[in-house]
């Protein structure tokens, strides 16, 4: 080992004026376009070669660092090889793809975030917010009320299906007013007649014949009423 050693610094020294030792390709043992990975290892490789001299071990890393500048400038003016170029648009690509499936995703997100938002909305939309009307509209709705009740009790025989009549597109006008859709107030003011109109055929079952007659309600008027106040309650709670 130690006569190997000895050759290759006499190589070293020796050669320093002939052409192959000034081309850092040929100090090295590599030819010419050789990779950054075996222009590393050449040199790992002599300097475990010619060991401490210090001469031998300067002209090596001076070689190393030549080939490094020579291999900067070809990058600097676009000589890359084939290999790093490969690797470059690869990379490149990786990015470009990288970046398309986390927008997607945010995309994706933002979609599943906005679809629940709406769908949320539009059931809260469709369930009743029960708030009592404030200032001039609960006194309007109370008046009015107190007028629909009055002309149930007087109205004559077959005037309570024009009272209710007015009185459910009374309880339309007033959720569209109060910021509900008009599917959903639509809905509800039909859903409040019939629950109430079911409501005032169950009390006139209930109710025998003979007490009907000492009643100073007919049996129209006695079946609108809970119609009439379940419309009354929409009017003033329903948002």
């Amino acid at each position: 080992m130690k006569a190997k050693v000895s050759f290759m610094t006499s190589e070293v020294g020796s050669n320093s004026d002939s052409p192959g030792a000034k081309d850092p390709y040929s100090l090295l043992g590599l030819e010419p376009g050789a990779s950054f990975d075996a222009v590393q290892e050449a040199r790992e490789k002599r300097l475990d070669e010619v060991g401490a001299d210090p001469q031998a071990r300067a002209k090596i890393e001076a070689s190393y660092d030549a080939l490094l500048m020579t291999s900067l400038r070809e990058r600097q003016l676009g000589k890359v090889s084939s290999a790093a170029a490969n690797a470059s648009k690869r990379e490149k690509l990786n990015k470009q793809f990288a970046g398309k499936v986390l927008g997607s995703n945010s995309l994706l997100t933002t979609l599943r975030g906005k679809n629940t938002s709406d769908s949320g909305e539009s059931t809260k939309r469709l369930l009743p917010d029960l708030t009592l009307s404030e200032g001039q509209g609960l006194a309007i709705r109370l008046s009015l009320g107190v007028l629909a009740l009055v002309l149930l009790l007087l109205s004559p025989a077959g005037g309570t299906e024009l009272i209710l009549s007015i009185g459910t597109i009374a309880l339309f006008i007033s959720q569209i007013k109060r910021g509900r859709k008009p599917l959903a107030s639509l809905g509800w003011s039909i859903a409040l007649l019939s629950v109430g109109l079911v409501c005032g055929g169950l009390l006139i079952k209930g109710v025998s014949p003979d007490s009907l007659l000492h009643l100073p309600l007919t049996s129209d008027q006695l079946e609108a009423l809970p119609a009439l106040l379940l419309i009354w309650a929409g009017t003033l709670l329903i948002a």
